[in-house]
């Protein structure tokens, strides 16, 4: 049995969330960079430049990419041999958090409430923790801050067997139209098929949180990302909403057993900024 102190994982998400919001991912950056080879629109192509330098201004000023530095995410992959020990698990991550956001001097976005009083929590607290016991004697725990430009375009549609593939495909055009420029694109767009209603946003936050240069693993799946991002990259939305050839980045798409009727669908939607930030313990 591997014991991790809680105050290690608080330290360490600390310098996740700063991690995540102020240094670009480096695979990030390439899509970036290879989008703009193969952007058409002289528009297009300044924009994803000045993405670029924007993205390398932050790395080296430690700043955030982005003013809305989002929710904190966190997924976390607990070895079934690990004991956490000084604490309780997801305390000591909402700690990591909070010293990140307020030490890091990070938006806070996290309102207590949501309808009536909307009073700011002032740290950002807590994460939106989703957690996974797996094999093992490590934890691995990745951080994907969430602005609510890219959130609030999110889409779920309960479909039937009988909408098939099309029906897919139209539920992921029509969010990625919604979205238009309002998203920030070129988007890494992330698609949840298959489970119950939660199972399937849920399958989309993990697609969308993925290192950009990974596919599916089940090759159907992987062909399923290539058509999607095909048919999302002929909106002619283009970077920033001014049209041209990139849309989108990235398609991933992650699937869940479901229901012999149902055909659950659900969009998640990152920005160009496709912040995220790992660390294994």
């Amino acid at each position: 049995m591997k014991e991790i102190d809680a105050e290690t994982i608080s330290q360490a998400v600390a310098r996740l969330a700063v991690q995540a919001c102020c240094q670009l991912p480096d695979d990030v950056l390439e899509a970036l960079a290879r989008a703009g080879k193969e952007e058409a629109s002289p528009t297009g192509r300044a924009i994803l430049e000045q993405l670029i330098d924007n993205a390398a201004l932050a790395r080296a000023e430690n700043m955030p990419i982005c003013q809305d530095t989002g929710l904190a995410v966190i997924f976390a992959h607990v070895g079934q041999d690990v004991r956490i020990v000084g604490g309780d698990f997801e305390s000591a991550i909402h700690e990591g958090v909070r010293r990140g956001y307020t030490q890091g001097y990070l938006r806070k976005s996290c309102v207590a409430e949501p309808l009536f009083e909307r009073k700011n929590t002032g740290d950002n607290t807590p994460a939106v923790i989703h957690t996974k016991i797996v094999p093992g004697d490590t934890l691995r725990l990745r951080l994907a801050p969430k602005g609510a430009g890219s959130e609030n375009k999110s889409l779920l549609k309960m479909l039937v067997p009988a909408d098939g593939l099309e029906g897919v495909r139209r539920v992921v055009l029509e969010a990625v139209r919604i979205a238009g420029p309002s998203a920030c694109p070129p988007l890494v767009v992330g698609v949840g098929i298959g489970g119950t209603m939660e199972v399937a946003a849920l399958c989309a936050k993990r697609a969308a949180a993925r290192d950009i240069e990974s596919h599916n693993a089940d090759p159907r799946y992987a062909a399923l990302e290539e058509d999607l991002l095909d048919m999302v990259n002929k909106t002619g939305i283009g970077p920033q909403g001014f049209g041209g050839l990139v849309t989108a980045l990235k398609v991933h798409v992650e699937w869940a057993p479901t229901h012999i009727a149902s055909l659950p669908v659900a969009v998640n939607i990152n920005c160009h900024a496709a912040r995220h930030a790992e660390v294994e313990l």
